[in-house]
């Protein structure tokens, strides 16, 4: 390339030359360089025969220009050259403090490589010797194990194994994965970043993500007897609260309104919640307006006339039905009329009941609900994560008269609206490694046999609900539709704190919840008691009357322990400190728990 027509009256031109085109011309007017050199040349419209202007090879790839010594001069350095070069050969450096060497292509290598092979056009290649020792520092640090890697992590990791195993776990949110969940968890798909959706990714690689993603959102549509055409899904949120938060983002403006149970009746706080002293604890409250419902305090029940008539008032843009410690039946038919009498989208959060509902086990939200969130965990007996269902196509005329929200049209807009709102507005990339765990959770929940063992959650729940009530236990609402119900401890005179440490001592767990008094005020008086994950380990219900064996001791070390040192944690703390009848029990628990095995430990 020459540029010899530079603009301007300028006599000056600069010109690229390639030693195979150029030298034969210009032998007269530089030194010659090397065959694979490039050189650039400064021209003047006036020359000068008697002093060419020289030119001036470009230098690429750490090439080196051939020496212009004295042939006696040249052979005396070769020898320092070529020792120096050899120095060079080799470059030590290290990756997570594992030393590594490169060894540099050599020129005079690039020279003769290129007459005997034309593979090396393509870059250097290393030796066997030297490839395995690079193989072997990347092993060092990239294939050891978890104990090998970090111990102190591994140890804690082995006595929490231990809890699970030698333990009663009776938390209702909680389950045992299997292992084929736990594989693909821990698997190499936690490696890739997938922004966005499936054919619409920020980054390239992802065909096989898509292909995973693409499968989990046919296997959650098929789990719930969805049309495809009238449903849509996004399997992306990284939790039930993360849904539920997209739902609101992407229909809603800040202020807008929604109403949800209140959480001392059992709702979830990302339904909207404040303290009494009037603090938002929830991103649901601090971003848009809510007004809960409430429980009857007498029944227990939802109070769906004083619902209607505060939803009437209070117009919301979103109501919300779920909660999170509600035992019994939600009436969705109610549910639709109150929300198409105030104009609001009918959001159901099923998040504790969606096993029960996918095995139709359990009344179904979907026929009357526009958009639906769960997490995958529970009794989905998935990883940990959210899931959003969406109504798509056109609306019912009805509904499309009376719904408030969208754009006025006769079709569901919230396809858009809420894909955009879990990313980008919210998260980043989906967890790939979640995603396809819950695709292998969904294929199991779509078998008789996942049917059978959500019968026998029911079951069991209904049998401990029995074996508590006959031991003169109070159960909020008098028993259990699903597979949770609450306990009131007040009879004991016990709070649901302190029963929730004494459990946790003899390794049992569940968790405190706020019951409603028979004057109607809140107080912390009980515990939440959920089946599915012993049930999971192949509990029955003669299994559950030993536990509620175990419960009812429980409550009994409590009250005494209360009695001798007082309801306040310190001093409650210190009279369970090696209480012999707490170790007593904790040894029968164990006993009873270590009989029965454990998804995915084997």
């Amino acid at each position: 390339m020459d540029l010899t027509q530079p603009p301007g009256n300028s006599g000056l031109s600069l010109g690229f030359l390639s030693h195979i085109a150029a030298a034969p011309l210009n032998t007269d007017r530089g030194s010659k360089i090397a065959d694979d050199s490039i050189s650039f040349q400064i021209e003047s419209r006036v020359r000068d025969p008697l002093n060419p202007l020289p030119s001036i090879p470009l230098q690429l790839m750490d090439q080196q220009t051939e020496s212009q010594n004295h042939p006696a001069e040249k052979k005396s350095s070769e020898s320092k050259d070529r020792k120096e070069d050899e120095e060079k050969d080799f470059e030590e450096f290290r990756i997570l403090g594992h030393s590594m060497t490169l060894k540099r292509k050599r020129e005079s290598d690039s020279a003769s490589s290129t007459s005997t092979s034309s593979s090396s056009s393509k870059g250097f290649r290393l030796s066997s010797n030297e490839m395995e020792s690079r193989r072997s520092a990347v092993r060092a640090w990239g294939n050891q194990s978890l104990q090998n890697a970090d111990p102190d992590i591994f140890k804690i990791m082995e006595k929490e194994k231990q809890r699970q195993f030698k333990g009663i776990e009776l938390i209702a949110s909680e389950n045992f994965v299997c292992r084929a969940v736990m594989e693909a968890l821990g698997s190499h798909l936690t490696n890739k970043y997938s922004e966005g959706m499936p054919g619409a990714r920020y980054y390239g690689g992802n065909q096989y993500i898509d292909e995973i993603e693409t499968l989990c959102c046919e296997r959650a549509l098929a789990a719930f007897g969805l049309d495809p055409e009238s449903w849509g899904v996004n399997v992306q949120p990284y939790s039930c609260t993360s849904a539920n938060f997209a739902v609101y983002t992407g229909l809603l403006l800040p202020g807008d309104r929604i109403m949800g149970l209140d959480t001392p009746s059992g709702g979830n706080t990302s339904h909207g919640c404040y303290l009494p002293n009037g603090r938002k604890v929830s991103g649901a409250s601090i971003f848009f307006e809510s007004l809960p419902y409430k429980v009857n305090p007498q029944t227990g029940y939802v109070d769906y006339d004083k619902l209607e008539e505060r939803a009437l008032d209070f117009r919301p843009k979103i109501l919300i039905c779920g909660g999170s410690s509600y035992p019994r039946e939600w009436d969705y038919a109610r549910f639709r009329q109150i929300a198409d009498k105030c104009g609001a989208v009918l959001l159901c959060d099923m998040a504790q009941t969606s096993g029960l509902i996918a095995a139709k086990e359990c009344a179904s939200p979907f026929e009357y609900c526009d958009i639906i969130t769960s997490t995958t965990h529970k009794s989905l007996r998935g990883p940990r994560g959210g899931i959003i269902f969406y109504r798509k196509g056109p609306k019912p005329k009805k509904r499309a008269m009376l719904l408030s929200q969208g754009d006025g049209s006769d079709r569901y807009d919230f396809e858009e609206k809420i894909n955009f709102a879990v990313f980008p507005a919210l998260q980043g990339g989906p967890h790939n490694n979640h995603i396809a765990a819950l695709a292998i959770a969904l294929k199991q929940v779509a078998t008789p046999e996942y049917k059978t063992y959500m019968q026998q959650v029911k079951k069991n729940a209904k049998a401990l609900a029995s074996a508590l009530l006959r031991r003169n236990c109070r159960l909020v609402t008098g028993g259990t539709d699903n597979h949770l119900l609450l306990w009131d401890l007040r009879n004991f005179g016990l709070t649901g704190k302190n029963f929730e440490k004494v459990c946790e001592f003899c390794h049992i767990t569940l968790n405190k919840v706020t019951i409603f008094d028979d004057n109607g005020n809140i107080t912390p008086g009980g515990v939440r008691i959920g089946t599915p994950a012993m049930t999971s380990r192949g509990c029955l219900e003669a299994d559950f009357e030993m536990m509620a064996e175990f419960l009812l001791r429980a409550a009994q070390i409590a009250s005494s322990v209360q009695r001798e040192h007082g309801k306040p944690p310190k001093s409650f703390l210190k009279g369970l400190d090696n209480n012999k009848e707490i170790v007593e029990l904790r040894m029968r628990v164990e006993s009873f728990a270590s009989q029965f095995a454990m998804p995915g430990f084997d």
